[in-house]
């Protein structure tokens, strides 16, 4: 047999072979070349399906497959050799495999894509996935932080053949949480520095997690060495931030956490940087009934008591001269360094020792 007689056989058994291969039968093949635009897969004849390279490729454009890398593909086209598509099949692998994953409860990798109205669209694999606000962390956090980032998700409803997927990354977390949380709370004891996330802030203070599900408490008065009114001011939900242990009580199952503490107490430079008679700017921070409140410096503040202003003959009439966040001249009257008490007083705007600051 000549070789123009071997290729013409070849040719006619590959036409044999695509005739008895129907349009819309599964095919499983083996991948024996790549091209530029198609690549060539071996269905078990001595011919050559091809198959579009677009669908052999990731949302990204990389190629997911390789020579000799087996596939299975739907006939589309039998005229003149066969064609081959996988977007049939790959769909039906997804949906098996995601209906797998929603029995089993495992978790599967997906890519937060968007935010839409009441959560959040997220894809796993080709399939598209919605994951509601409450589901998407154990704290509240900024939904923008959270778009373009791929997190575990565990599915937790599955309908119309997996074209309707919730999902939660909330469950995946729970689950860690209580894992971790016996380790979390052998590690926490007084005078541990730890790191964690501002789980909510209120009025009072911030719920630190310390990780595991553990939480403490933050009290505002911890937060600064200076007067702070409003805790959202120094912490905002899901910032990360360290803080001291500064108290456990397991039978109230109550952590204390302190954040001045991690660093210097500035009172322990206040015998060398004020002296009585010395003349100070301040700013008054708060006003009582029996006096203004000034800070001297970030944690250091002293008192004008209610006596060392001027009459007035108004009742409270003394507290015109110092609303809070009024900046003014102050001499400084005592200094009680074991009760961190500074007496201060306000100076005449425009009096000699005034103009000396």
């Amino acid at each position: 047999m000549t070789e123009s007689t071997e290729d013409f056989a070849a040719i006619f058994e590959a036409s044999l072979k695509a005739k008895r291969v129907k349009q819309g039968q599964t095919v499983e093949g083996t991948i024996v070349a790549i091209g530029p635009e198609v690549a060539f897969v071996d269905v078990g004849g001595k011919g050559e399906a091809t198959i579009e390279l677009s669908e052999l490729t990731d949302d990204e454009g990389r190629i997911e497959v390789a020579v000799g890398d087996r596939i299975q593909a739907t006939v589309v086209s039998t005229a003149g050799g066969l064609t081959l598509s996988r977007r049939g099949v790959r769909s039906a692998e997804t949906q098996q495999q995601l209906e797998d994953a929603f029995r089993t409860g495992f978790a599967v990798e997906g890519k937060v894509e968007s935010v839409i109205k009441g959560g959040y669209e997220v894809r796993i694999a080709r399939q598209r996935a919605f994951c509601p606000f409450s589901q998407m962390d154990t704290l509240k956090t900024d939904p923008a932080t959270h778009v373009g980032r791929t997190y575990p998700f565990r599915i937790v409803e599955f309908k119309e053949s997996g074209k309707n997927l919730v999902v939660s990354r909330r469950a995946v977390l729970e689950e860690e949480q209580r894992a971790n949380a016996a380790a979390v709370k052998q590690s926490i004891v007084v005078g541990a520095v730890m790191t964690g996330r501002v789980a909510s802030v209120r009025e009072f203070g911030a719920f630190v997690d310390l990780g595991g599900g553990v939480q403490g408490l933050l009290h505002v008065s911890e937060m600064a060495w200076s007067h702070i009114s409003d805790p959202s001011q120094v912490v905002k939900p899901g910032d990360e931030i360290s803080v001291k242990v500064l108290q456990v009580d397991e039978a109230k199952g109550k952590i204390s956490l302190g954040l001045r503490q991690l660093t210097a107490d500035p009172w322990s430079r206040v015998a060398a940087a004020y002296s009585v008679g010395q003349v100070q700017t301040g700013r008054v921070t708060r006003v009582t009934d029996f006096g203004a409140f000034v800070e001297l410096e970030p944690g250091v503040e002293g008192l004008a008591h209610v006596s060392t202003f001027p009459p007035t003959g108004r009742s409270k009439g003394w507290t015109a001269a110092v609303p809070p966040g009024t900046t003014g001249v102050f001499e400084i009257l005592s200094i009680d360094l074991e009760k961190k008490r500074i007496g201060v007083a306000l100076l005449p705007e425009g009096s000699a020792r005034a103009g000396g600051v």
